[in-house]
């Protein structure tokens, strides 16, 4: 038995999962957790994490080990994204979380990451051929599937914080902002030379931002459990529907909007811009929404192994 926790430090958010793994590969979800931490809050265009995020994400990871050390036999895979990926001091602050909580962080480069968001996509949705798109806070993963394959992979500097920032969508959006954020964005979709292969194909989507839109879509439509989003599908126009509404309140009419979180309203214009772009470039009707991602696609692969360690032993014993 093992207890596998999946550590994924991003720009907007730091997650936990626990999994509580047995020898024969089967595996049940001991607990999630979830911090806003911002830590790509205020980089700037010399990329340096700044002090007053850094608190905030030690603070949240030491929360976390105040869980994950409770419990026996435990692995511990921690990474990080576009955030410390882009960061100039990367290896003081992740000096200081070796320090401060005793794990190390694998850096992850923006294509790995992308590949894992298409594990765990695959292993629970149809995505023979799909779009998949990952909008985090500091960057975006785009992978294009063909015939149950990656054709192609790629991870660019746009996420809900970055345009937010960047094009000050966060409390009264001017329309101009809004045009050069869109601009900026699709000149970005036009330099990937592959994307257009992607032509009308579904797109689904996963990321705070993508998710937070299928939120608000169940709430609006009144479903029950608006959490219950893994398979959603929405239609191109509730999309945009939903897009125009936002770039016409403020902040503190966006936090009243059921089905967001407070904690995301600011930047959730920014965050629904790639996808609003991306299923016009690419004449997609609609998207379906993932609840799985990044984690699920480092807990598929550790099953793997241990399903391949577990052979090796047999080999082992009957020769």
């Amino acid at each position: 038995m093992e207890n596998l926790a999946v550590i994924d430090l991003g720009s907007n958010s730091v997650r936990m999962t626990i999994n509580r793994i047995s020898n024969d590969g089967s595996y049940e979800t001991v607990t999630e957790e979830k911090e806003y931490v911002r830590l790509s809050e205020n980089m700037g265009v010399k990329k340096i994490l700044q002090p007053e995020a850094i608190e905030r994400t030690i603070s949240a990871l030491k929360g976390f080990k105040a869980i994950y050390s409770k419990l026996n036999h435990l692995k511990i895979v921690a990474v990080a994204t576009a955030a410390v990926r882009q960061a100039t001091n990367q290896k003081q602050f992740l000096k200081r979380v070796k320090n401060d909580i005793g794990i190390s962080l694998n850096v992850i480069s923006g294509t790995r990451e992308a590949y894992l968001d298409y594990v765990g996509v695959s292993e629970t949705l149809p995505a023979t051929n799909a779009v998949i798109l990952d909008t985090g806070g500091a960057s975006a993963e785009i992978v294009l599937v063909q015939n149950g394959k990656v054709s192609n992979l790629i991870s660019i500097p746009i996420g809900s914080v970055t345009l937010s920032s960047k094009f000050d969508l966060a409390d009264e959006i001017s329309p101009a902002e809004v045009f050069k954020a869109m601009i900026f964005v699709n000149k970005i979709f036009q330099s990937v030379w592959w994307l257009r292969n992607g032509l009308n194909l579904p797109i689904i989507g996963l990321g705070g931002s993508n998710r937070t839109l299928a939120k608000i879509n169940r709430r609006f439509n009144n479903l029950l459990d608006t959490n219950d989003i893994h398979g959603y599908q929405l239609r191109d126009d509730s999309i945009n529907q939903t897009f125009e509404r936002f770039i016409g309140m403020n902040l503190v009419e966006r936090k009243k909007v059921p089905g967001i979180n407070k904690e995301r309203a600011d930047i959730i214009v920014g965050g629904l811009i790639p996808v609003i772009l991306l299923m016009n470039y690419l004449d997609s009707d609609r998207i379906m929404f993932s609840k799985s991602g990044l984690r699920e696609g480092i807990l598929s692969e550790r099953l793997h192994e241990i399903i391949q360690e577990n052979i090796k032993e047999q080999e082992k014993q009957q020769s």
